[in-house]
C-alpha cells in the first residue's frame, strides 16, 4: 500500500512540473533554446499536417521549469512548415523560436495585465503588402503605399482579436514574402490563417501571466521530427 501512495505521488510532482511519467524533465527542459528568458509558451502540434494541438505556458522558478497552464490550440489551415521556409498566403503556421513584442485586443486588456497592450481603433490596420515600407507593422492609420486589399483591418476580426499578442515571426528584419500579421489570438470557427489561437479565456490567462520582466517567447513546433519543438 505504501509503495503504490509513493508511486502515485511522483506520478503527480511529474505532471505538475511538465514531465512525462517515464522521468523526462518538462519539455522547456529539453529544448535547444527558450529564449532566455523565465517565462515561456510552447505550442505543440503532433506533426506538421495538423490543424490543432497544446499550447501551454511556463514559468522558470528556482532553477526548473513549471507549467502554468494549458490550454487546446489551433493552427493553419494547411497545418505547420518550418519559419524560415514559410512563404506568405499559404495558411500555414510558422515553427520555430519567437518573442512577443506586444499585446493588443478589441476588448481591453484584463485586469492584472501588464505586458505592453495597444488598443484596436476603427483605423488600426496590419499591413501585409509586400511593396509597402510599413510591411508587417501596425498602421494607423492605414498609409496610401499600404493596399487596403494587402492588410488587415484589425477591428473587422471582433472575435480572434479580442485580445492577440504580437508574435515575432519576420518581425524584426522583414522578408519580403515570406509572411506577415502572425498572432496567439483568441479562436475563431476553425483553423487559422497561419497564427496560433487558444480559446478566449486561455488568451485572458496567458495576458494576465505575461511579465514583460521576465521575457516570454513562444515556441512553436511538432513533437518529433525536423520541425521538432525540442530543436528550437
Amino acid at each position: 500500500m505504501r509503495s503504490a501512495v509513493l508511486a502515485a505521488l511522483v506520478s503527480t510532482s511529474l505532471l505538475v512540473l511538465g514531465a512525462a511519467p517515464g522521468g523526462d524533465p518538462p519539455l522547456p527542459a529539453r529544448m535547444a533554446d527558450t529564449g532566455g528568458g523565465s517565462q515561456l509558451i510552447t505550442a505543440v502540434a503532433a506533426k506538421t499536417g495538423s490543424t490543432s494541438g497544446t499550447v501551454t505556458w511556463w514559468d522558470r522558478r528556482d532553477g526548473r521549469w513549471l507549467k502554468a497552464g494549458s490550454a487546446k490550440a489551433r493552427f493553419g489551415a494547411n497545418g505547420l512548415v518550418e519559419g524560415s521556409s514559410r512563404r506568405q498566403g499559404t495558411n500555414t503556421t510558422p515553427t520555430g523560436l519567437y518573442d512577443l513584442p506586444y499585446a493588443f485586443g478589441i476588448k481591453s486588456a484584463p485586469g492584472g495585465t501588464t505586458y505592453k497592450y495597444r488598443p484596436v481603433r476603427q483605423n488600426s490596420w496590419w499591413c501585409q503588402d509586400n511593396d509597402s515600407r510599413s510591411y508587417n507593422r501596425w498602421v494607423e492609420p492605414r498609409p496610401a503605399h499600404c493596399a487596403a486589399a494587402e492588410a488587415e483591418r484589425l477591428i473587422s476580426y471582433g472575435t480572434q482579436y479580442a485580445y492577440a499578442m504580437v508574435v515575432g515571426f519576420n518581425y524584426a528584419e522583414p522578408v519580403r514574402g515570406r509572411g506577415a500579421g502572425i498572432f496567439l489570438h483568441v479562436d475563431g470557427r476553425g483553423a487559422t490563417a497561419g497564427c496560433v489561437s487558444v480559446p478566449p479565456d486561455a488568451m485572458r490567462r496567458i495576458l494576465r501571466w505575461a511579465e514583460p520582466g521576465k521575457k516570454p517567447h513562444l515556441a512553436i513546433g511538432t513533437v518529433s521530427g525536423r520541425t521538432a519543438i525540442t530543436r528550437y
